[in-house]
């Protein structure tokens, strides 16, 4: 055979051999370099599982951050047993550091859930600790104490019910109180606020918590000074702000906040009966 037709031949065996390659899929070695065998699987896409399917050693909660706990249902009945749970002493130094001191307690009804007491106590003396609140004029130091210790007034988380037993005055279900040595804060409206009031939840709690004391110290009752002016503490926010603002504060500004003395006499709504879990 010729030179020529062996280069022919081998011409036309490796145009075969590249056809070959092309239908199979099959790779050609590059130059130089030895034949290859099966690619290896790329290691991402084979640690991806099955529709359906969870890779091998993994559980149902791989790569998903855990869902956190639900907030306790809050829920009270309409009149509770009467029976309390008591707050422990606060340990935290008070504000002030003259006039008179007054030792107060957190009383919380048992009937009342997803409320915790020291929760509830630690609001409270914040309220009372805070640099716009009734220590601001130095007349008083307040410090909560735990149920082993003498006490001058006692602040109670009360149901609806409960609060007309305590308060001794028109059974309205609906406000809180003062009554001698008593300070009557209503659950209901500690936990659902009050329409329209234009402020958060915590301010409405602070302004009962100030307002309820205020009475305990010696205040009566305040109404709003001016349309469009923050309402005094000792206002009766609770039954409307009559044209001011809210304001939880009796010092907002280190000086006595004040308004004219007297009285709202507004209809109150209609008597609430327990308030549902949630």
């Amino acid at each position: 055979m010729s030179t020529k037709a062996i280069r022919r031949g081998r011409a036309t065996s490796a145009v075969l051999l590249l056809v070959v390659a092309l239908l199979t899929g099959c790779g050609l070695p590059a130059a130089g370099q030895p034949a290859a065998g099966p690619a290896p699987a790329d290691p991402v896409q084979a640690a991806q599982p099955a529709a359906g399917q969870l890779p091998a050693g993994h559980s149902v909660s791989a790569g998903v951050a855990p869902t956190p706990s639900p907030a306790p249902a809050i829920s009270y009945p309409a009149t509770g047993g009467n029976r309390w749970s008591l707050a422990a002493a606060d340990t935290t130094p008070g504000r002030g550091s003259g006039g008179r001191l007054l030792r107060y307690r957190v009383a919380e009804e048992r009937d009342i859930r997803g409320l915790p007491v020291a929760e509830v106590a630690e609001m409270i003396s914040a309220t009372l600790d805070d640099p716009r609140g009734w220590t601001a004029g130095g007349a008083w130091r307040l410090r909560r104490v735990g149920a082993d210790s003498p006490a001058d007034f006692t602040i109670y988380l009360a149901t609806p019910g409960t609060r007309d037993k305590l308060c001794q005055d028109r059974p309205d279900g609906y406000t809180s109180c003062r009554n001698g040595n008593r300070v009557v804060v209503n659950v209901a409206r500690w936990v659902k606020g009050v329409p329209g009031y234009g402020a958060s939840l915590d301010a409405y709690r602070q302004y009962m918590i100030n307002h309820e004391v205020g009475h305990r110290l010696g205040f009566g009752h305040e109404r709003c000074p001016a349309p469009g002016r923050p309402a005094p503490t000792m206002q009766q926010q609770t039954l409307g702000l009559h044209g001011c603002t809210a304001n939880a504060w009796p010092y907002p500004n280190g000086i006595r906040y004040a308004g004219p003395v007297g009285e709202y006499h507004d209809r109150l709504p209609p008597r609430e009966g327990a308030r549902p879990a949630h």
